[in-house]
């Protein structure tokens, strides 16, 4: 299953106009999640599509990325891992060690 990345949404995209977008250009999504702030669930001009055949997804992006959706153009690549990050109070005792 790859994980592809979608960026530069219009805010008003929801997870059916991106699947539509993908269906427009030939490409069969399995998902699509169209990343929401948690407290304002306002979109953040992002999402994700996730595709079960490499291939298919490699097309996905050679075919979607650079294309216009409701007005923007639309940037499609391979999603990378999220980089590990401290939360809460850990990381704020962390950043005081670290200043002295």
């Amino acid at each position: 299953m790859k994980k592809l990345f979608v960026g530069n949404l219009p805010y008003t995209a929801n997870e059916t106009d991106l699947q539509n977008f993908f269906a427009d250009h030939g490409i069969t999504v399995d998902s699509v999640t169209v990343m929401r702030d948690r407290f304002t669930g306002q979109a953040r001009g992002f999402g994700f599509a996730e595709i079960s055949d490499d291939g298919i997804a490699g097309n996905a992006v050679e075919v979607c990325h650079g294309k216009d959706l409701m007005g923007r153009t639309i940037v499609v690549n391979e999603a990378r891992p999220m980089a590990p990050r401290e939360s809460g109070a850990a990381a704020g005792r962390s950043q005081r060690r670290e200043r002295y």
